[in-house]
C-alpha cells in the first residue's frame, strides 16, 4: 500500500478534483484491491491492474454523484471552526503558475485525451500497459496519446500565448 498510495491518490485526485474526496476514494480503492488481491496472480502487471481498478472506481463514483449530489454534512456554524486559513499541501502544490495553467488546459480537453495524458504522462504508464488497461489496440493508444499531447499543447497556448516563447 505504501508503495502505491501516492499514485492511487494522484489518480483519484485527477478524477475527483477534490482532495478530501480523493482521500476517501483512495481508501475505498485500497480496500477493493485488498479484497481482490487473491484473484490476481500477475506480479508484473500489478500497477496497471491497480490503476484500472482505481479508474473504474472513480468513474463509478462520478456517475453516482451526477445522479445524486452529496448532501452537506457540516453545518455552516461548525465550518468556521474547522477551516484553517493556511494553505494545505495540495493548495501549495497547485498554486504554481505553470501547474495552474496545466490544470486549466487539462480541464478544457476532451475526456478521452485528458485520460490519456493522465495515464501516460502523469502516472507514467507505458503505452502497452494503457492498451491492456483500457482494452484497446496498441496502435489506437499510440494515436490517442499523440492527439492528446497535441490538444494539450493547443490548449496551453490558447490560455497563455506567451507560454513556451
Amino acid at each position: 500500500m505504501r508503495r502505491f498510495q501516492g499514485r492511487i491518490y494522484g489518480l483519484a485526485f485527477h478524477y475527483m478534483r477534490n482532495a478530501e474526496e480523493a482521500r476517501d476514494m483512495a481508501q475505498e480503492i485500497f480496500i477493493q484491491i485488498y479484497r481482490k488481491l487473491d484473484s490476481f496472480n500477475d506480479e508484473e502487471n500489478l500497477l496497471p491492474w491497480m490503476l484500472r481498478l482505481a479508474r473504474n472506481r472513480c468513474i463509478d463514483r462520478l456517475r453516482r454523484l451526477k445522479t445524486r449530489p452529496p448532501a452537506e454534512d457540516v453545518l455552516v456554524e461548525e465550518a468556521q471552526e474547522i477551516t484553517d486559513s493556511r494553505p494545505g499541501p495540495e493548495e501549495e502544490y497547485v498554486a504554481g503558475g505553470r501547474r495552474q495553467l496545466l490544470y486549466r488546459a487539462l480541464d478544457e480537453m476532451s475526456e478521452m485525451n485528458r485520460e490519456m495524458i493522465l495515464l501516460k504522462d502523469i502516472q507514467g504508464l507505458e503505452l502497452s500497459e494503457i492498451s491492456r488497461m483500457l482494452r484497446l489496440p496498441l496502435g489506437t493508444v499510440k494515436s490517442r496519446s499523440h492527439r492528446a499531447r497535441l490538444e494539450l499543447a493547443t490548449k496551453v497556448r490558447a490560455l497563455d500565448p506567451s507560454y513556451g516563447v
